[in-house]
């Protein structure tokens, strides 16, 4: 296979041209910049403390259990040998190499080899090459991380070729490996030289990276102060001299200090009502961002009463997901009936024989179970919550008794990894299915984060990780999806996608441009956020 570099045309890249413009995406606010990006000044970012803003163990890839909704942070500090960016509306994304220079897909796609850029350092002073690269893709495989990748090593399956390059040896074809970097801790490079100094505690406390910016001081789940790396290997990047991340209970006291001053910027806006308001006071700039995330029912069918499928199909009919998104957040975001979204790659909107809607067939199903009792639980966020309570009041109109919870991101884990949960309000997919929290996080058996343990189900998701053409890679994601759908294993429902809000004369890739999340919400590009100075 020919050597791949960000100008050539790999084979993944075809797959790049089948991702939807995000159409939804809107933005609104103060005009774009008249002139260049400036250098200096500081902005603060706002994350709310249920997602984003909370890093309870800290920002070591490879003992962060959050690093998945912290990958913010992580870029900051880290940077990232890939990333994902796309056109300013959000169009011709593709994943691109940034401290790798190139790469190779060898052997049908069962070997990987990655070249890292020449004469990138740590921020301590030592080098970032093959072996330090290699040395983290270890420890990242085995990190307790539910942004660990799901790589089919095989045995000795990370080695280095020379100072530069680090091979990748896989026990199949896996096509999506680059796609899927960006929205895992492999991304993320950690000097080995100051883990080994200071500890595993203390290094996820006061990590150590390669990216735009260095740590100044880091309280858990609260404030992160870093401030301009002034040897990154971007010439004249990163433009900000000081970056603070502050974790913030929700949008609404996020957006009233944006409007007060008190920060720049905010990851992550879900509150229907305060996006209109933000796009009507046109105080700040509001980007809604290309959808790639649909929300899914998951149904544990390990457990009663999901173990009957009459009991999925109940919910299936029972739910009317367009009702919902009508209602609730006025066509702000658009249905699917599959794990992807307009934003992402082999996106299709409806799924031949998908349940419909149909509250009589599903008082029928109830009757013959003898009632169905069912606990609903989400992450603690406003569309969640929103979307599970009007669920649940579909659910009690045809039978279905209901009670709902709602978690932190850490409880949320926890009550996963128990297996004793019922169902649950999450999303699924991301940009390439099969990156991130994408399909095999939410069907495949092998996965804690799964509901569903079906060898048939795994065949067809493997087959398609592993397809190069992407031709025949849509194929079978449309047979996972219509096999999905003819088990009844999960219903899906709206693609959601957050928007990012920027005080006046605050710019930047993904914050004021769109660029399609690469799991829940949009990889910005710090090194290229700017304000203006006057």
């Amino acid at each position: 296979m020919r050597r791949r570099t960000r100008a050539a045309a790999p084979v993944l890249a075809a797959l790049l041209l089948l991702a939807a413009c995000g159409g939804e995406g809107r933005s609104a606010g103060p005009a774009a910049p008249t002139g260049p990006p400036q250098r200096g000044g500081e902005i603060t970012v706002l994350e709310d403390a249920a997602f984003a803003g909370g890093w309870p163990t800290g920002l070591d890839p490879a003992t962060n259990t959050t690093g998945g909704a912290n990958i913010a942070q992580m870029s900051a500090i880290y940077g990232g040998l890939f990333r994902l960016e796309a056109a300013d509306d959000g169009s011709g994304a593709e994943v691109v190499p940034h401290q790798a220079e190139s790469y190779e897909l060898l052997d049908g796609g069962t070997t990987v080899r990655i070249t890292i850029r020449e004469g990138i350092r740590f921020t301590d002073g030592t080098p970032m090459d093959a072996e330090a690269v290699a040395f983290n893709f270890r420890r990242a495989v085995d990190s307790p991380c539910t942004c660990s990748p799901t790589w089919p090593l095989a045995e000795n399956g990370i080695t280095t070729d020379g100072p530069r390059t680090v091979v990748l040896k896989f026990t199949r074809p896996f096509a999506a490996v680059i796609n899927a970097f960006p929205a895992t801790n492999v991304n993320w490079i950690a000097s080995p030289t100051a883990l080994q100094q200071m500890g595993e505690e203390q290094f996820a406390v006061t990590p150590v990276g390669a990216g735009p910016f260095k740590v100044v001081s880091n309280q858990l789940s609260s404030q992160l102060v870093l401030e301009r790396n002034p040897d990154y290997f971007k010439d004249g990047l990163p433009y900000l001299d000081r970056l603070t991340f502050q974790s913030i209970g929700g949008d609404q006291p996020a957006y009233q200090a944006l409007l007060a001053g008190q920060a720049q910027a905010y990851e992550g806006l879900t509150t229907t009502p305060l996006l209109e308001q933000a796009q009507e006071a046109g105080r700040i700039t509001v980007t809604v961002q290309p959808p790639t995330s649909p929300y899914v029912v998951q149904l544990n069918t390990q457990r009663a009463p999901f173990d009957d499928q009459r009991a999925r199909e109940a919910i299936y009919h029972a739910t009317d997901f367009a009702a919902i998104a009508q209602g609730l957040f006025r066509g702000h975001y658009p249905v699917s009936q599959s794990f992807t979204g307009p934003g992402g790659l082999f996106h299709h909107e409806t799924v031949p024989g998908y349940p419909e809607h149909d509250p009589e067939r599903a008082r029928q199903l109830v009757a013959e179970l003898g009632g169905l009792s069912v606990r609903l639980g989400t992450l603690k966020s406003y569309v969640a919550e929103q979307v599970m309570t009007a669920l649940q009041t579909q659910w009690q109109e045809v039978g279905i008794d209901v009670q709902i919870e709602s978690y932190e991101l850490s409880t949320l884990i926890q009550e996963f990894n128990s297996g004793e949960w019922q169902s649950m309000l999450q999303t699924a997919g991301a940009w390439d299915p099969a990156a991130g929290v994408g399909v095999g996080f939410r069907f495949s058996s092998d996965s804690p984060f799964t509901g569903v343990k079906d060898p048939e189900l795994d065949r067809l998701l493997d087959t398609a990780e592993a397809t190069l053409d992407p031709a025949e890679r849509e194929r079978l994601y449309v047979e996972a999806n219509r096999y999905i759908s003819d088990h009844a294993y999960a219903p899906f429902g709206l693609a959601f996608a957050p928007a990012n809000l920027a005080a006046e004369g605050v710019y930047g890739p993904g914050l004021t441009t769109k660029i399609p999340p690469i799991v829940v919400n949009t990889g910005v590009l710090w090194d290229e956020v700017w304000r203006v100075q006057r």
